[in-house]
């Protein structure tokens, strides 16, 4: 279980060259061969913006092997009375 919770990072309002150094981390830390980008409605862009950087500038020989998208119904904000939905998007890099 902490094995396989160790290779998902959630991607959320810092910059993004934090979870690029997340991702190298991991992936140099030891025998993780693949990572899973997790982000929903405003940070997606921040995670695809992730996946190249590493991509492109730090692991050459990093790859997208899986991109799956979904929604999520989030609680409603305080004042509010119905729930609203969340597009998520899950990103897997593997080496």
């Amino acid at each position: 279980m902490t094995e396989k919770q160790q290779d998902v990072i959630f991607v959320g309002n810092k910059p993004p060259m934090s979870y690029v150094l997340a991702i190298i981390t991991s992936l140099s830390s030891g025998n993780l061969k693949e990572i899973t980008l997790k982000a929903r409605g405003q940070a997606i862009t921040t995670a695809v913006d992730v996946a190249e950087i590493a991509r492109s500038r730090f692991i050459k020989d990093l790859k997208v092997t899986k991109i799956a998208i979904g929604t999520a119904e989030m609680p409603p904000r305080e004042g509010e009375n119905k729930s609203r939905m969340v597009s998520t998007i899950e990103i897997t890099l593997s080496k």
